[in-house]
């Protein structure tokens, strides 16, 4: 009997990374929740998928770096986490933005896929939002993707340059000189 085994995923952004960027993100989501700028719902659910797995590394499920969900989920009026998790999976899947794949690429959607856009492909990263109307679902995913990646680059930065990036002592970080 075989044992289901996950691929390693990112070495630099990582779950802890992805919460991280999340964190930083939270003052202005947290902000245009409460006020009702991103949208009437005042909820929102994000999935942010490792950007070092594809479908053919693993399963969706699998994939799946870090969810999080902004206000009650008792008071929610629709399940904001599967129409996350489905614009998570179409971006992770086409490695496109679900606005460009539903407006300009729509040749490339299947009959399963969600037919609403607000999750993103940003430098990688597929993030998927609800609960915010579309544009902000993007905005807020960009943001995240975006701050995910800065992370990672300072991450990065932090460990001496080899062939193997391998295992670091993240609690010890060595500097790059800047050249």
């Amino acid at each position: 009997m075989s044992v289901a085994h996950t691929p390693p995923g990112s070495a630099l952004a990582g779950r802890a990374a992805a919460k991280e960027a999340v964190d930083l993100a939270l003052p202005m989501i947290e902000k245009g929740i409460a006020s009702r700028r991103l949208g009437e719902s005042g909820f929102l659910y994000i999935v942010i998928m490792d950007p070092a797995l594809g479908p053919a590394d693993c399963g969706f499920e699998q994939a799946i770096l870090y969810e999080y969900s902004v206000g009650d989920r008792d008071a929610w009026d629709a399940d904001y986490a599967q129409y996350a998790r489905e614009k998570a999976r179409v971006c992770w899947r086409a490695r496109r933005s679900g606005h460009e794949l539903r407006y300009m690429a729509p040749h490339l959607l299947r009959a399963t896929d969600t037919g609403v856009w607000g999750g993103i492909w940003h430098e990688g990263i597929a993030v998927g939002v609800s609960g915010a109307d579309p544009w902000f679902d993007e905005a807020v995913g960009t943001s995240i993707a975006s701050l995910l990646r800065a992370i990672a680059k300072k991450k990065a930065l932090q460990i001496p340059e080899r062939l193997e990036l391998g295992e670091h002592d993240a609690a010890r970080p060595r500097p790059l000189p800047l050249i």
